[in-house]
């Protein structure tokens, strides 16, 4: 302190290249004489700046690269998404995490708190259409896809600075030098490598299956990513793409005739629109009302289609008529009954909710324009019967609002009881603590009931399917589906379509597809440390000791981390996850 004293000023201070932030306590004090001598802004950055320097959040090793006696305490960063600013729920967790960090460190552990951040596809693009529209009026097919990525790229390295630079402000004690991000090099390697392993292993297949689709975001989106909403009643919603509010809780009853008679039965249903895509009319094999119609068609009034009756103890007698429509491309129950009576599965809507060529006259109409017109038909045929308030229970996408249709789409798949009963296990035997309690019985509860993971996505931004359709010269391409080929590289690609199919002239079309972010976030623990590589972090610091997180991703990302890494690996991620609480607003809503 006497050798800044001696500094009469600033300039003076500056150009003595004194870097230790000690030098920065006086400073302060010489600029406002009436403050005490600690100023947090000038204090706290250098001091985190200059421990930053020296190296000592990085895990000390032993001098032949062994962990040091104590024993290793690894957190791997639940990973801020790309999309913006950082909140008061991420400066929870890294408060949790980072007295956990400290505490090890002081007892003589070698310890890592491993940073950084998740490229977030569908959030990410979305708020980057947004933003390109707003400024310029363009959507991302005006710019094509190499240039909106760029942009995307742009908006990732701005807004990833800012979060690291707040995580800095925050004070946590992270080893900069390993900072992970989904989109690395080493990450895409290493989805790429779980991704073929894994279709190897037959855990990934292809299949033509419902998925849920997002018109607004054009995307399929995961089961987790949907809300459901319960009405009471007929209600008025605000659906994406609409000018007016659309009307939902109303079961309309209307009339199929049947085919050679003057008969018709008479049906209940709430999305009337769909009526477009039935291929079938469904009655209880045992109710005496409509015996005499199995096995006869209806004809439907508004397209060239016969449609038969059929009998299936699913329909409930005492619901609605007891006559159900049956249409097994937009339905996740019909598609169940589709299946069983071998029923054709007609699609009905283009990617952006418009009706699509096999719905005749309606052909490039809204969906809800529709709803609304069909109605005024029917009831001009005489075939409309009444509309009744009815309590339903709709489902939404959680980040566009929009409601939610079942698409029939061909889709990457991951089968996942396989991948669940080893993760159940785990936890089971006490290798794995979840906390608290009330997190482990969810856990339990959604993992004894998954079902399989979508993974595609129709997005630009994100890691692209590692999939290539052969195309060979000459031939049609009906029977497409056989001939996919998943590889880690494109040459790798040709080597593998050569040898399936031998002196054939063939070209490759890579799936346009990306992979759902959680794929690649579900690699989280043991791909940022190196894997597939035996590197030596993977070696010495793989499995991680916790993982702290919000409890609302407890499915999103930790059962999957979980799932993947026993898989992959033949480790646990972590042994024990504690769930905090979330900070939520006035109105409830989570940060």
């Amino acid at each position: 302190m006497l050798l800044l004293r001696t500094l009469e000023t600033k300039s003076q201070l500056l150009s003595s290249q004194l870097t230790h932030p000690l030098l920065y306590i006086e400073l302060g004090s010489l600029e406002n004489a009436h403050h005490s001598a600690y100023h947090p802004n000038v204090v706290e950055s250098a001091w985190a700046e200059w421990w930053e320097k020296q190296g000592y959040f990085k895990p000390e090793f032993t001098k032949d690269g062994e962990l040091k006696e104590a024993g290793k305490f690894v957190i791997p960063i639940p990973p801020p998404n790309v999309t913006g600013a950082l909140h008061c729920g991420h400066a929870l967790g890294t408060a949790l995490q980072d007295v956990l960090i400290r505490w090890h460190r002081m007892r003589g552990f070698t310890t890592l708190y491993l940073p950084g951040c998740d490229h977030a596809s569908i959030s990410t693009q979305n708020v980057v259409e947004k933003m390109l529209w707003k400024k310029e009026q363009k959507t991302r097919h005006d710019l094509g896809r190499e240039k909106f990525l760029e942009r995307a790229l742009e908006w990732k390295s701005e807004y990833q600075g800012k979060i690291n630079t707040v995580l800095r402000r925050i004070g946590g004690s992270f080893d900069w030098t390993r900072e992970a991000y989904t989109m690395d090099p080493s990450m895409t390697e290493a989805v790429m490598e779980a991704f073929v392993r894994l279709h190897d292993e037959g855990l990934i297949y292809r299949a033509n299956r419902l998925v849920n689709w997002s018109v607004k975001l054009n995307t399929t989106i995961s089961n987790l990513e949907v809300e459901s909403q319960e009405l009471a009643g007929r209600t008025l919603l605000d659906v994406p793409g609409y000018d007016r509010k659309v009307e939902f809780g109303v079961m309309t009853y209307f009339k199929y005739p049947v085919d050679g008679s003057d008969e018709t039965i008479e049906i209940a249903t709430t999305r009337i629109e769909t009526m477009l895509g039935d291929t079938a009319v469904a009655v209880h094999p045992e109710d005496p009302r409509y015996k005499h119609l199995v096995g006869k068609n209806i004809k439907h009034p508004f397209l060239d289609r016969l449609i038969p009756i059929i009998a299936d103890s699913y329909v409930d007698r005492e619901f609605g008529t007891g006559a159900v429509k049956i249409t097994p491309a937009h339905d996740p129950n019909d598609f169940a009954i589709g299946e069983r009576h071998k029923l054709p599965f007609i699609n009905i809507l283009n990617d952006d909710g418009t009706m699509n060529e096999n719905c005749g006259p309606y052909v490039g109409k809204k969906r809800y324009d529709v709803r609304y017109q069909l109605v005024e038909e029917l009831t001009a045929k005489g075939l409309f019967v009444k509309k009744e308030s009815n309590p339903m229970t709709i489902k939404r996408c959680e980040k566009s609002k929009d409601i939610v249709e079942p698409l029939l789409k061909p889709q990457w798949w991951v089968s996942m009881k396989e991948l669940a009963e080893p993760a159940i296990a785990a936890v089971r035997e006490g290798k794995i603590k979840i906390r608290p309690e009330s997190a482990e019985k969810n856990y339990f509860r959604w993992l004894e009931n998954i079902n399989d993971w979508c993974l595609s996505r129709q997005l630009w931004w994100g890691q692209q399917v590692p999939a290539w359709l052969v195309k060979i010269e000459g031939e049609s391409q009906k029977d497409e589906e056989s001939r996919w080929i998943v590889a880690r590289n494109e040459a790798e690609a040709r080597e593998k379509a050569a040898a399936k199919f031998p002196g054939k002239t063939f070209t490759l079309e890579r799936d346009p597809d990306v992979l759902d972010t959680w794929f690649s976030s579900g690699l989280w623990p043991f791909a940022t440390l190196g894997w597939p590589k035996k590197t030596h972090d993977f070696e010495k610091l793989f499995p991680t000791s916790l993982l702290e997180t919000g409890w609302d991703i407890l499915f999103f990302w930790v059962a999957r981390m979980i799932m993947l890494s026993l898989r992959l690996t033949g480790e646990i991620p972590f042994k024990e996850v504690f769930c905090h609480s979330l900070i939520r607003d006035a109105q409830g809503r989570k940060m």
